[in-house]
């Protein structure tokens, strides 16, 4: 968002590929090692080169970057360990090469504070036999270069709300391009990627990534944000995940979470839903907490969200903080979906978090004392 930064400071992309499209010695591929930096909400990468295509994570070594660069580590002791645990194609350098998500390790081999993927593991492995299912509702802003919405007025205000959503037409769909490249490179990495579409602020997108069990909800949606965000440089156009890019009378960015058990996708689920609906409305401040940065100026009763103050649940009602999908209420099973995350969440606080309270029967002290 830096105005220093101009629409000039770009490459030729035609003069790059002459040289992506140089031969590749059958020996080598490059792996880049992905990872949440020290704010939680950033990505950073850096490549290096392997002998031999990995198979699984477990044949990549673990490697380490300058924590003090990156709010993880002091100067005088900065070297983080990476671990590798997940691996992609990489749809930028293509053939054998590699994107290997990481978990981060201090220097004594314990989770840094932005490892949040360790403790979520924990919770899934311990609710393996439920099949906890996921679907990631990620939601994010296109800016300009100059941190204003992508294709607005400058200095000024589009029309308001209403011909955006899932808009066609160059005034409705601002910024279509890198959303369907970004489609395009999800599908090409592995991710499984499942809808996309626009959202009712212009320049305001949105994409599905799941049905995805376990550890994989978290993999994939961090996965996928770091190709957004890749794309969307190549475009010269920045990626917001901020919950209310533009305050006023413009919808904010969540992140809704779609969530089910065997049990809730089983006959008379609705049973189980409900039991889920109650544990949720125990924990409320506990997930708020675990939601994202920022969430109370999304959270405001208003555009399509709940109060952060307060917890409801209903069938069809976007302005809940759990929606029961009417063809669940109708089916009596399925899903629920939760709509309190914000777009910048960590996927694996909020999948940890859920599965806790609603497969494991975590309890707050509070909870538990009033019993």
């Amino acid at each position: 968002m830096n105005p220093a930064f101009s629409n000039t400071a770009a490459t030729d992309k035609a003069v790059l590929r002459r040289y992506l499209d140089l031969p590749q010695p059958d020996d080598k591929v490059m792996a880049t090692y992905i990872w949440i930096d020290g704010t939680g909400e950033n990505l950073r990468a850096k490549t290096r080169t392997l002998d031999q295509e990995p198979k699984s994570p477990k044949e990549l070594p673990w490697w380490n970057f300058d924590g003090s660069s990156t709010g993880q580590a002091e100067g005088s002791n900065s070297d983080i360990y990476l671990k590798p645990v997940a691996i992609y194609k990489d749809p930028f350098m293509l053939g054998r090469n590699k994107l290997v998500m990481c978990e981060t390790y201090k220097y004594n081999k314990e989770p840094t504070a932005t490892n949040k993927r360790l403790s979520c593991e924990e919770a899934m492995n311990a609710a393996h036999s439920e099949h906890p299912w996921f679907g990631l509702e990620q939601e994010y802003t296109l800016l300009d270069r100059d941190g204003w919405p992508f294709g607005w007025p400058k200095g000024g205000f589009p029309h308001p709300q209403g011909p955006y959503y899932c808009g066609v037409g160059a005034c409705q769909a601002l910024g279509r391009d890198i959303v369907e490249a970004h489609y395009k490179a999800c599908l090409y990495a592995g991710i499984n990627i499942s809808g996309t579409n626009a959202e009712v602020m212009p320049a305001q997108w949105e994409y599905q990534v799941g049905p995805c069990e376990g550890i994989e909800a978290g993999d994939q949606l961090w996965l996928s944000r770091y190709l957004l965000l890749r794309i969307a440089e190549e475009f010269g156009v920045q990626v917001s995940f901020n919950p209310k890019p533009i305050p006023g009378d413009w919808n904010g960015a969540g992140c809704h979470t779609n969530f089910s058990t065997l049990a809730m996708r089983e006959p008379n689920g609705i049973e189980a839903i409900d039991e889920a609906i109650s544990r949720l409305k125990a924990r409320h401040k506990t997930h708020i907490a675990m939601y994202g940065k920022g969430n109370e100026r999304r959270l405001t009763g208003r555009h399509e969200t709940a109060s952060i103050n307060q917890f409801n649940a209903g069938i069809a009602n976007r302005g809940a903080s759990i929606r029961i999908p009417r063809q669940v209420g109708e089916d009596k099973c399925g899903y629920l979906e939760d709509r309190r995350p914000a777009s910048n969440c960590d996927p694996y606080a909020v999948t940890d978090i859920i599965v806790r309270t609603i497969c494991l029967k975590e309890k707050d002290t509070e909870e538990q004392s009033a019993k």
